[in-house]
């Protein structure tokens, strides 16, 4: 079983459970994250996570007319009367959202509240986030990051970053299949999620960067017409992003009986990433005086440091035509290393990391070992 990942761990609540153990919520964690980086309240009450009607009331409540979800929201939580009423009054709003991991979770967990209450009212809600899942896709097979969301110039552009591809392909493999808990989706729509799901993997292989003929990883988003490699926010500009490719790559080996263009996809990737390994290297972590900025508290501060006992970093970014590593500020000044940017963004904000460690080592081998194509 490759390592689970977000996305994965999101689809991992579609596992038959006894009822006598709460749904998970680990599908929910990246929103959760978010939401206490936001408005710091880490003491926020929070209902049992037994308490599955609370939960999926909450999730109901926050859904808006369009079967879509606002990200970053905290699924958990008691909510104050006053702030329902705001929730309510926003019902109309189109800024749903597949960002940090969003809107497959609340389906998901919708679906195992219905199998567990037999309440209908899960049901239809879950069934209307699928169809909002399945209207967002364009005709070429990718999916929006925020569809429609006015607010937002990067909105539309289809997007690898925050697993929006993988997350949402991955959910609809195991809505096709019919399983539990989504065995009570009728027949058309899992048809449906079967041809959407044709349609994104193959863009997923189209869309694979190549530098002088070699294919590489995945860009964080693709403008939606041109499939060009474009910016999202200010410090996100266009790249190779190794964080997010490993989310595709584990994805396509999820798939059964993969084509030889999936197989190749993958053995191209993950040659890129053993090339683009950097050795001896770590990233220290150490704590100052708290600094409060808009989206986070910055308690620590990160720098480089050489280490020959470390198993090595990838830069989160790296150089489209190069595949150099770079680094951006929140206004978008790209610099050349993680010296040069500024303490908001050093400390809110994973510019190195061992992402495809446990791909390469462990996950890929076995895949390897393993692996059947539907071709000879």
């Amino acid at each position: 079983m490759f390592r689970l990942t977000a996305f994965v761990v999101a689809l991992a609540l579609s596992q038959n459970v006894s009822a006598a153990e709460p749904v998970s919520l680990d599908g929910f964690s990246d929103a959760i994250h978010h939401w206490y980086n936001r408005t710091d309240k880490l003491d926020a009450p929070l209902h049992p996570q037994s308490d599955t009607r609370a939960i999926a009331d909450n999730i109901l409540l926050y859904q808006r007319e369009n079967g879509g979800w606002p990200e970053n929201t905290h699924p958990q939580r008691i909510l104050p009367e006053v702030e329902k009423e705001e929730i309510l009054a926003a019902k109309k709003q189109a800024d749903a959202s597949f960002d940090n991991r969003n809107i497959y979770p609340q389906i998901t967990y919708l679906s195992h509240a219905y199998q567990r209450t037999g309440d209908a009212k899960y049901r239809a809600a879950a069934l209307a986030g699928l169809d909002f899942v399945l209207s967002a896709q364009y005709d070429n097979g990718g999916w929006p990051h925020s569809p429609g969301r006015a607010d937002r110039d990067y909105g539309d552009y289809i997007t690898f970053a925050d697993e929006v591809m993988p997350g949402v392909l991955g959910f609809l493999r195991q809505v096709q299949t019919g399983n539990f808990p989504f065995d009570f989706i009728p027949a058309a729509k899992r048809d449906a999620a079967a041809r959407a799901l044709a349609k994104g993997d193959e863009l997923i292989v189209q869309l694979q960067i190549k530098i002088d003929g070699v294919a590489t990883i995945w860009a964080g988003q693709y403008h939606e017409k041109t499939l060009a490699p474009v910016a999202a926010r200010s410090y996100e500009l266009p790249a190779l992003q190794t964080w997010e490719s490993v989310a595709v790559v584990e994805y396509l080996m999820s798939i059964p009986e993969p084509s030889s263009e999936i197989v190749s996809a993958v053995d191209s990737a993950v040659a890129w990433f053993d090339d683009n390994k950097i050795p001896g290297v770590r990233v220290e972590e150490f704590a100052i005086e708290p600094v409060r900025f808009e989206y986070h508290t910055a308690r620590i501060d990160r720098r480089l440091v050489e280490d020959t006992s470390a198993p090595g970093l990838w830069a989160r970014f790296y150089d489209l035509k190069a595949s150099e590593p770079f680094f951006t500020n929140r206004d978008g000044s790209r610099v050349n290393s993680l010296a040069e940017v500024a303490l908001e963004r050093r400390s809110g904000y994973h510019w190195y990391g061992t992402w495809p460690l446990t791909l390469l080592t462990t996950d890929y081998p076995r895949w390897l070992a393993n692996r059947t194509t539907t071709e000879p």
